[in-house]
This record gives structure tokens, C-alpha cells and sequence, in this order.
């Protein structure tokens, strides 16, 4: 692909993105895709050992599951591109946060449905058959198949998810993060399908739906995450970083940056998440004897915009007070008098 900018729309209008998030954007979609074929294989390849083995199946669902996170990322990587209209005044950038509600839906419904699966399994004594089968003219106990193919298989996600988890930061995407931490992690569910395998061929019946309910477990906690991540962006929610542990460091420079501007007297922020890109509403009282005039205010959007290529749509609004009412962030020191 070639070295050029990625263009982005949203309310302001279009706007290239810098060299190094483009860069970064273009490796995530080929990691994406990557990561979809090689979960094509990794399912077909786990579908043919898998047997009668309850862990195996969950094992294998997981698997197929695992291709909902890359899809909806490059399905949002497309719309996000689709300019403003009418009923899209601030452009489609929240489609990272619907894909990234749909896949931890899809997550949480499965993982709960494998949970009750399986725990029925192990309710009713159902004792799974491993059996024995022939590979090149030899008889090889089938377990050893399963454990052989959950450990190799699960060495491409837990390296692609390395890769990815580096690209989710400069590009504050969630969606690509979910994915990463899954995908890093899968390595959890692998182990738990061979000690389940194992413990069949060493007579524990009930290993096996014990792996299973395990590995469930595990879909349905990165179900729920997801959802309540993508819920609180959808809320609006203030913007946070792209892991969800903090409030995001770009809040704090612009509220410091409307507070070092010498012509206004108070200056408080909202800043929404859109997905890849923030709107921000700063809401300003002038200073006395400073007139407001529409040049100040487009200077100002300007030095906004240049803090980082994340603030996109800048609205400043000019009041005689700060709004009551609403809830803000702690108002930073504002500047002495005599800034421009």
C-alpha cells in the first residue's frame, strides 16, 4: 500500500491524518486481515481434531468468534471515511463505537450460552469419547491431536495481538484494542482446552466440561468489558484513553491551553470520544475589556486543533458566565491579562 495519508471525515470537514497514525492505520488493516485468515485456518484445523470433547467445541466457537472483532474493525475503518451529510452532521466516526457494542454483544451472548451448554454437559455425567484414530498407518490416541493443534495454533494470535496492542494507542482505537487484548490472551483458553483434554485421557470425566465452562467464563468476561466500554463511549461518556483507565491526557492540554489564552477570563471543556477523532465544546468568558471577535475565536480553534490530530471538530462558545448546572472538570488557572 502505498505511503500516503489516510483522508478522515467529520464535521469540520476532511482532514489527512499525520504521517505516523496513518502509517499506523494502514498496519492495523493488514494485521486485521491477517488476523481473519489465519482464524480461518485455526478454526478449520480445530473443527477437524475436535471430536465429541465439549472443550474442544467451546475451543472451536471461540475460535470463530475471534474473526468478530477484526471484521467489525475494518467494516468501521470503511464508514469512517464517508463524509458528513444531513443526518450525519459530525460524519460516521462512531461507527467504531457501534462495531466495537456489536462484537461484545455477540461475545457476551455466545460466551453465556457455552457457559449453560457446558455446565449442563457436566450436570448430566455426559463423559465425552476420545478415541483412538490412525495418522499415517499408526494408531494415535486422538487427544494428542487436540493438544498438538491448540498449542501451534494459538502462537499466530498471541503474536499478531502483540503487534496490534502497539498500533491501539497512537491510534486510540478500542476496537483494535478489545481485539489485541483478546487475542493476547487467547493463549488462556488454549491452555485450559489441554488440561481438559488431558484430564479425559486420565480418566477425569468431568475435566473436560470443567475446561469448557472455563474457556466460557472467558468469552463472557471480554463480552462484558466490551459492552460497557462501548456503551460509555456511545453515552458520551468524557473522552478517555484507549485502554479505559484514565481520563484522556488530551483533556487536561486543553483545558490548559484555554486557560493560558490571555483574552479569556474562565474556559471549561466537553470533550466527546467520536471513535478515532474528539469534539470539543469550549465554553469561554471573555475577559472585561477583551473584545471577543471572530478572529480570536478561529486562533484559538487553530491552536486547539494542533495540540494533537484527535481534536478534529472545535466549537467555542462565548458566554457572560459559565453555564450552571453542568458538570465539569476542576477549571484550570487562568493566565494573567494580556495575552493576544
Amino acid at each position: 500500500m502505498s505511503g500516503a495519508s489516510v483522508d478522515v471525515q467529520s464535521g469540520a470537514g476532511e482532514r489527512s491524518l499525520p504521517e505516523e497514525p496513518s502509517r499506523a492505520l494502514r498496519s492495523a488493516i493488514r494485521l486485521e486481515w491477517v488476523t481473519i485468515a489465519s482464524q480461518i485456518v485455526i478454526t478449520v484445523l480445530v473443527a477437524v481434531v475436535s471430536g465429541q470433547s465439549q472443550a474442544m467445541k467451546v475451543a472451536w466457537i471461540d475460535d470463530l468468534l475471534s474473526v468478530l472483532p477484526p471484521a467489525a474493525f475494518l467494516i468501521a475503518t470503511r464508514r469512517i471515511r464517508r463524509p458528513p451529510d444531513i443526518d450525519h452532521p459530525y460524519g460516521y466516526h462512531r461507527s467504531i463505537g457501534v462495531a466495537h457494542l456489536v462484537a461484545g454483544s455477540a461475545l457476551f451472548a455466545m460466551g453465556a450460552y457455552l457457559a449453560l451448554d457446558s455446565a449442563m454437559t457436566l450436570i448430566t455425567v455426559e463423559r465425552p469419547p476420545i478415541g483412538i484414530t490412525v495418522l499415517v498407518g499408526w494408531q494415535v490416541w486422538a487427544g494428542w491431536l487436540m493438544i498438538v493443534v491448540m498449542g501451534v495454533t494459538n502462537v499466530a494470535p498471541v503474536i499478531l495481538g502483540h503487534y496490534k496492542m502497539k498500533l491501539a494507542e497512537p491510534l486510540h482505537d478500542k476496537v483494535l484494542y478489545a481485539d489485541a487484548k483478546m487475542s493476547r490472551a487467547n493463549w488462556t483458553s488454549a491452555l485450559a482446552t489441554i488440561v481438559g483434554v488431558l484430564g479425559v485421557g486420565l480418566g477425569w470425566w468431568w475435566a473436560d466440561a470443567a475446561a469448557a465452562i472455563a474457556v466460557s467464563i472467558s468469552i463472557l468476561r471480554d463480552g462484558v468489558s466490551n459492552i460497557r466500554s462501548a456503551v460509555g463511549g456511545l453515552t458520551d461518556r468524557r473522552a478517555r484513553s484507549y485502554d479505559d483507565r484514565q481520563p484522556h491526557p488530551l483533556v487536561g492540554r486543553i483545558d490548559v491551553e484555554l486557560a493560558s489564552t490571555g483574552w479569556i477570563d474562565h474556559a471549561v471543556s466537553r470533550v466527546r470520544d467520536e471513535g478515532h477523532l474528539f469534539h470539543v465544546e469550549a465554553f469561554v468568558v471573555p475577559a472585561d475589556g477583551r473584545p471577543l471577535t471572530a478572529d480570536r475565536c478561529a486562533e484559538l480553534v487553530d491552536r486547539l486543533r494542533c495540540l494533537d490530530w484527535k481534536v478534529h471538530d472545535v466549537v467555542i462558545a462565548p458566554l457572560p458566565e459559565l453555564p450552571a448546572g453542568q458538570a465539569f472538570p476542576p477549571e484550570q488557572p487562568s493566565a494573567e491579562q494580556g495575552g493576544p
